[in-house]
């Protein structure tokens, strides 16, 4: 017999975040089954890649996680999970710190 290949689904997808500037940000997007591949991140339509400010992890082959470091307010936006035809999105908002006077 022939059996389809199991359609991926996302389990859970990104949250909206909000963080303080210099802080980091992490977004976590879990897909079933296990093993999904072409997985791509984008912060306001801009290919992410791992580095030391962006941290892009994999566990289990099914909970992908983005972790933004340092954020300037600058990062602010949209971040957009993408594994093939599935798409999960979430806003960041980096917020200033007020010092008191």
């Amino acid at each position: 017999p022939c059996y389809a290949e199991e359609a991926a689904v996302i389990v859970s997808g990104l949250k909206n975040t909000d963080v303080f500037v210099g802080e980091s940000a992490t977004f976590t997007c879990e897909l079933s089954p296990p093993g999904v591949k072409n997985v791509q991140w984008w912060l306001d339509g801009t290919p992410l890649h791992n580095n030391l400010v962006t941290e892009i992890s994999e566990q289990d082959g099914m909970i992908h996680t983005l972790t933004l470091n340092d954020v300037a307010c600058h990062d602010s936006g949209t971040v957009t999970f993408r594994a093939g035809s599935l798409i999960s999105s979430a806003k960041l908002l980096v917020k200033g710190i007020l010092l008191s006077e």
